[in-house]
C-alpha cells in the first residue's frame, strides 16, 4: 500500500495544512505529486486502466449506475427543493471529465490494486473506496457520496478494468451534485480545513 498511503499522505496533508495558507496556485503541485504518484505506480504494474476488451462492458455498467445514481440524485434534489437550473452544463463538463478522469485513475489504478494485492478482492473494494471516500473529511455530504460512487465504480473496475467510462460517470455525477443541491448542503464541495472553515 505504499503508493495509496503516498497519495494519502499528499493530499492530506495539503487539504489540512497547506491549502489554508497558501495561495491558489499552489494547487497545482499536489495535483501533479499525485498524478506522478499514480503514473509510477502504473508504470510499475502494467496496469493504465484502460484495457481495450473492457471498455464497453463498463461503460454499459457504468452508464446503469449512472442513471440510478443521477435519478436518485434529481429526486432529491426535487423533493427538497434545491434542483435549479445552472445553466453551464457543458462549460462543467469540460472541467469535469479530466478532473474526474485523474480521481479515477489513482482510485483504480493504485488505491483498488494496491487494497486488492493487500486484502481479498471483495475487501479491497470497500478498502479502496473508504480510502478515497476519507480524502473528502470532514465533509459528510461528499464524504458519504464518494463511499458510494467510489464502491460501484471499484467494483465495475474489478470485472471491467477500463477506467474512461467511470471517469464520465463521476463528471456526470458530480454535475447532477452542482445542480440537485445547494452549497449549505454540499459544503461548497470543500474537503479538509477548507470545509471546518466555512463553520
Amino acid at each position: 500500500m505504499t503508493f495509496s498511503l503516498a497519495i494519502l499522505a499528499v493530499v492530506l496533508s495539503y487539504t489540512w495544512v497547506i491549502d489554508p495558507i497558501a495561495p491558489g496556485w499552489v494547487t497545482s503541485i499536489p495535483v501533479a505529486l499525485v498524478l506522478g504518484l499514480a503514473i509510477w505506480h502504473a508504470a510499475r504494474s502494467g496496469d493504465w486502466g484502460v484495457k481495450p476488451a473492457a471498455f464497453l462492458p463498463a461503460l454499459w455498467k457504468s452508464a446503469a449506475f449512472s442513471a440510478a445514481a443521477a435519478l436518485g440524485i434529481y429526486l432529491a434534489g426535487s423533493r427538497l427543493g434545491t434542483w435549479r437550473d445552472r445553466g453551464d452544463a457543458w462549460t462543467s463538463m469540460v472541467l469535469l471529465i479530466p478532473w474526474g478522469l485523474g480521481q479515477q485513475f489513482a482510485l483504480h489504478t493504485v488505491f483498488l490494486r494496491e487494497a486488492q494485492g493487500t486484502f481479498r478482492r471483495p475487501a479491497g473494494i470497500v478498502l479502496a473506496a473508504a480510502l478515497f471516500a476519507a480524502l473528502h473529511l470532514p465533509n459528510p455530504f461528499l464524504t458519504a457520496m464518494t463511499f458510494a460512487g467510489a464502491l460501484a465504480w471499484c467494483w465495475i473496475y474489478d470485472r471491467h478494468p477500463n477506467l474512461l467510462p467511470l471517469a464520465l460517470s463521476h463528471a456526470l455525477l458530480t454535475l447532477a451534485i452542482l445542480y440537485a443541491f445547494d452549497e449549505a448542503m454540499t459544503g461548497h464541495l470543500r474537503v479538509g480545513a477548507a470545509y471546518l472553515a466555512l463553520r
